[in-house]
């Protein structure tokens, strides 16, 4: 079965139990490593949760949840490993739903190409236009990015 089906059946089976128990899917990715498949599903708290962080607890209620449905289902040929955890504290930023949660957060951003010179450009996300993503720099210069030109973005962890 493809990758993309696969995430696909792992966010439906999710979607409702999700929702009802405060959480929500932030990812999920369907890898070989070697020899062997991993099945990494990321969950978080919902939105309205925000300020609450996802516990090992729930990560392990969530895994149960999913493993059983999978188990009856069995819609995944290989063996593989299921994994589920929260997407860390320096998540990556991986679609405009996360782009738009995230702001005002401080953000890495690492672009394809340099603009004016930099390849990373670390600041303060101000929103998400019309798929650009802009950017408030250290020294209060506002970047304007289109979202095909950045590699990755991501939460930075700020002490």
């Amino acid at each position: 079965m493809a990758k993309q089906k696969i995430k696909d059946i792992v966010a439906q089976e999710l979607e409702s139990f999700l929702a009802e128990n405060g959480y929500e899917l932030y990812n999920v990715e369907f890898v070989k490593e070697g020899k062997d498949w991993f099945l990494r599903v990321y969950a978080d708290m919902a939105q309205d949760r925000q300020e609450e962080f996802i516990s090992t607890d729930d990560c392990e209620k969530i895994s149960r949840f999913l493993s059983e449905r999978l188990d009856a289902m069995d819609p995944i040929q290989q063996n593989y490993y299921l994994e589920v955890s929260s997407p860390g504290m320096d998540r990556e930023l991986l679609t405009e739903a996360h782009y738009l949660r995230f702001t005002g957060r401080t953000v890495e951003v690492k672009l394809y190409q340099p603009v004016c010179g930099r390849k990373q450009i670390d600041g303060v996300l101000e929103g998400l236009t019309d798929g650009t993503v802009i950017i408030t720099d250290e020294n209060n210069q506002r970047w304007e990015l289109p979202l095909d030109q950045i590699a990755k973005t991501k939460l930075a962890v700020v002490f």
